[in-house]
């Protein structure tokens, strides 16, 4: 979907899928009915194409392309009017129905096998992106802040991989770029640890201006808004330092006054054993609190603080109930910058992955849900 000078996707990590079979089930159900439904609500008209924000597993990357899939999937995309432009290549392994947290950031930037994985991802770009649309693929932070990991392994990683990319869009024409994305504990979670993160990525770089082309940010709304970073200040800052917005998330994430009890009795149901949910909590005197996952949040002393915020993505077009509230103005705060930036980035994906844990009070059919988010986000534009 064209927003503008942008494309315009929804990220399909929340259909469970892990082999190629079941993502091309999924795509053949759940994302032309969205597609449907957007067409009967006069969001995208009958004859424009359908933009999708592709998640890939590593085994159904490398079983797209084994033998004649990844023909045959062009082929259907062409019938269906639908494109790829972006792949979310965070999750490598399972991501629904098992206990994921720390396992999604596993493997992480030090190994080949992230490499290896990221670089199917961008074959597979490289064959079915359609011309002037760029090509990304987001990824995690390098790495998590637990894993203790040897950032010199994650740079070199990087610029072997950014060089390999430059190289793939002379042969292709396609612009790829890869958007490494911040997240609460990640190996740099915030505007200054990323700023901090890609100028020693730059200084490692024997052609930093191949790094800028290819390797970037992929701003996540929700991520970004748990750290109490404003928006714009964020997004400028990072444009000032010459860092490639890859891609922007448009997510959000739970709020609450820990001071409320109520309060911290309804964030009780948020608590569910598959995803990470960090909680950051503000201090009085301004300073900020992280915790590893909510359990940890919940059982703390949670004196001295005014706000919480936690990492649980919620739709959209739905505020949760009081005394909970959401942090959508930090989307509407992107996407006001967008209006007035439309080339700063051309990639973005709805993403709010968790609709199979949302307490019931929250939950519709998934593909209404998604509908919903887009009517949402348009109505911003």
């Amino acid at each position: 979907m064209r927003l503008s000078h942008t494309h315009l996707s929804y990220c399909t990590n929340i259909h469970p899928a892990e082999t190629w079979e079941e993502t091309r089930a999924m795509l053949g159900s759940h994302v032309l009915a969205v597609r449907d439904l957007l067409r009967k609500g006069g969001l995208l008209g009958k004859e424009d194409p359908f933009a999708i924000g592709l998640r890939l597993s590593a085994l159904a990357a490398r079983e797209l392309l084994e033998g004649d899939h990844l023909e045959r999937f062009k082929d259907w995309l062409e019938e269906t009017n639908t494109y790829v432009f972006t792949i979310n290549g965070f999750p490598y392994g399972s991501f629904h129905g098992t206990r994921v947290k720390e396992k999604v950031f596993q493997p992480d930037w030090t190994t080949t096998a992230r490499v290896d994985y990221t670089k199917d991802l961008f074959r597979i770009l490289a064959h079915i992106a359609r011309p002037g649309t760029g090509a990304s693929v987001s990824t995690l932070p390098g790495s998590h802040k637990t894993f203790h990991a040897d950032e010199s392994l994650i740079r070199r990683n990087l610029i072997d991989l950014g060089h390999w990319l430059d190289e793939l869009a002379d042969q292709t024409g396609h612009d790829f770029h890869l958007g490494l994305e911040p997240e609460p504990l990640g190996h740099f979670e915030n505007t200054v640890e990323t700023i901090d993160f890609f100028k020693r990525l730059h200084a490692d770089a024997p052609d930093p201006e191949v790094i800028r082309r290819r390797i970037g940010v992929n701003y996540d709304a929700c991520h970004f808004a748990l750290e109490y970073d404003p928006a714009r200040p964020s997004l400028e800052v990072l444009q000032n330092e010459g860092i490639r917005i890859s891609k922007i998330h448009l997510s959000s994430a739970l709020a609450l006054d820990p001071r409320d009890e109520s309060a911290i009795a309804a964030i009780r149901s948020y608590d569910e054993p598959v995803y990470f949910h960090q909680a950051l909590a503000l201090a009085t005197d301004g300073t900020i609190r992280r915790f590893l996952d909510l359990p940890d949040f919940l059982a703390a002393d949670r004196s001295g603080f005014v706000e919480a915020r936690v990492h649980f993505h919620i739709p959209l077009d739905a505020e949760p109930s009081p005394p909970l509230r959401s942090t959508r103005d930090h989307v509407r705060e992107v996407l006001a910058w967008r209006n007035e930036h439309p080339e700063a980035c051309a990639h973005y994906e709805i993403e709010t992955y968790t609709w199979a844990v949302l307490p019931e009070s929250l939950r519709r059919p998934v593909e209404e849900q998604i509908a919903g988010e887009y009517r949402w986000v348009l109505g911003q534009a």
